[in-house]
């Protein structure tokens, strides 16, 4: 096994000369590489590279140009963050309504097993899954402050008090597991059919975490592409072997299934946000183009007209096949 040695500042910067980079500022640069970490901003160099064999940095490429895409994706990951949580809290309570309203408040009540689906390929899912449920209700129901309040005064923690303290990935896990109506009820607020919600929230869950961890955000890519959406087809998105390339499972989708859960003036607000970083970092970058950026990201050149089309159904398949 290759043993990885620490290099001090010094050589850090020298390993950036040697692959061709052009460092004006040793003094900001090591200053930049203390707070940032090498290993982290070096992640950033592939769009600047000669090729993925040649690793060599184009010529002229700066640290300060390299710098630039490290602080978009970081303002950009944190714009996706706040209204990822917006969607997460938005979720939270239209699920915690909809199954209190059914179900009863207590928690003895809405986690029933005869609440969830009857699936026999489920139980084992739903198992689990109820049992990280109670956890919750027994690790926070005396350290979080609004679980100590119901539990000190009342002696339960109704369900639209626990969802504060469950992970986005507890709730998408929950959804999977409810009856077909209660899934229908709550995919319906978003104009969504449930069994394109249950292939979006892990992936809003997954890009929560990333952002939360401060993860290389613009190109990533999901291990699952969604669906085909009428949004693809408006935004005349070019195909490959009759496969839309772009908003599948990319950056690119995350925005389109944002599209179709937030409020559209939540949405449009995203919108102007995202565009305002990109159009700094096109200012920023003199070696590579913005469109190379957008190209990874999977952004159409056409994709702010997104924030003017109407929200629609995504499809009129039939959910009998959803268990």
């Amino acid at each position: 096994m290759i043993e990885k040695n620490f290099k001090n500042l010094d050589e850090q910067v020298e390993i950036f000369k040697y692959k061709g980079m052009q460092i004006s500022d040793e003094k900001y640069t090591k200053k930049v590489l203390l707070r940032e970490n090498y290993f982290f901003l070096n992640g950033y160099r592939h769009l600047f590279l000669v090729s993925e064999t040649d690793k060599r940095f184009k010529e002229g490429t700066t640290f300060e140009e390299m710098y630039s895409l490290f602080l978009f994706d970081r303002t950009f990951r944190n714009i996706i963050f706040k209204y990822l949580l917006v969607i997460e809290n938005n979720l939270k309570s239209i699920m915690s309504y909809q199954l209190s309203k059914k179900y009863g408040y207590r928690e003895r009540d809405y986690l029933k097993p005869k609440n969830f689906t009857e699936d026999p390929r489920k139980q084992s899912q739903l198992n689990d899954l109820l049992k990280k449920m109670k956890r919750q209700i027994r690790v926070n129901g005396s350290q979080h402050t609004a679980t100590l309040h119901y539990v000190s005064n009342y002696g339960y923690i109704p369900l639209w008090i626990l969802v504060k303290v469950l992970s986005f990935g507890i709730v998408s896990e929950l959804f999977q597991v409810l009856k077909k109506e209660d899934q229908k009820e709550i995919a319906n607020t978003y104009e969504i059919n449930p069994s394109t919600m249950i292939v979006y929230l892990p992936i809003l869950a997954n890009y929560r975490n990333l952002c939360a961890h401060e993860d290389i955000l613009y190109e990533n890519k999901t291990q699952k592409a969604i669906d085909d959406t009428v949004y693809h087809q408006l935004l005349r998105i070019k195909k490959v072997d009759d496969e839309f390339i772009q908003g599948k499972n990319d950056l690119f989708a995350l925005i389109i299934i944002m599209k179709q859960m937030l409020l559209a003036e939540d949405f449009k607000n995203m919108s102007i946000e995202l565009d305002n970083v990109i159009q700094t970092l096109n200012y920023n970058l003199h070696t590579i183009d913005i469109t190379d950026v957008l190209n990874r990201m999977g952004f159409p050149v056409n994709w702010k007209d997104l924030a003017n089309m109407e929200r629609s159904f995504i499809d009129e398949e039939d959910d009998e096949t959803i268990e």
